[in-house]
């Protein structure tokens, strides 16, 4: 709040004794100061809950407010975060669609593809073995399985039982084959067009919007 606004609440025997080189207008001048760094927060205050402009510092905590606080799990608070921030900022500006699909093969997949930034999850449902999940990670996603673990636990049906298995790299070519004409991208590589503003596609047409779990 300006001096000037501060001012214009005193009662009139005050306005007058806040005159330039008072001890009341310099009073007044602190309490201008004072409310400065308050205002301007308050000012910007929506860039707070921004998952995309809000301090990298920030991020994590409003995992909490969607429900994503597993992903950052860590027996430290001053511990690293498992992923980078900006994928961290992807599942919070997410997370009221991964809310709504919580229990279902397309909101598992999509949470760890938003985490990772790795495609080519596999989720298989053995018949000999009902109410069970068999998540297969794709190599390029294998050196987090922690965090896969993690997700997995918090997204699959409470009911259902769940095993992550890490697929093994295919074997290097033999360099005595002749090279194809085109590159094809290996399996498991982002699909993520820019971390940060992860493009999620929508459900495939066999996947039954079912009510989670």
């Amino acid at each position: 709040m300006r001096r000037a606004a501060i001012e214009r609440l005193l009662p009139a025997a005050y306005q007058r004794a806040a005159g330039p080189g008072s001890v009341l207008g310099a009073l007044l001048d602190v309490m201008e100061a004072l409310h400065a760094p308050d205002e301007a927060v308050l000012a910007d205050v929506d860039a707070l809950f921004g998952p995309y402009r809000t301090p990298d510092g920030f991020v994590a905590y409003l995992t909490r407010w969607v429900a994503m606080d597993h992903v950052v799990a860590a027996p430290r608070a001053d511990a690293p975060l498992p992923l980078p921030v900006g994928r961290l900022r992807d599942l919070v500006a997410h997370g009221a669609l991964l809310a709504r699909w919580r229990g279902t093969p397309y909101g598992m997949r999509t949470a760890l593809e938003l985490a990772t930034g790795v495609t080519g999850f596999v989720l298989d449902e053995p018949p000999e073995r009902p109410f069970h999940l068999v998540v297969r990670v794709p190599p390029a996603a294998a050196d987090r399985l922690a965090l896969v673990t993690r997700i997995v636990e918090a997204e699959k049906p409470a009911a259902v039982t769940v095993e992550v298995v890490a697929a093994r790299a295919d074997p290097p070519s033999d360099p005595t084959s002749p090279e194809p004409d085109v590159a094809v991208p290996a399996a498991g590589v982002a699909s993520v067009r820019a971390v940060g503003r992860a493009h999620v596609p929508a459900p495939l047409p066999h996947d039954p919007p079912e009510e989670p779990s």
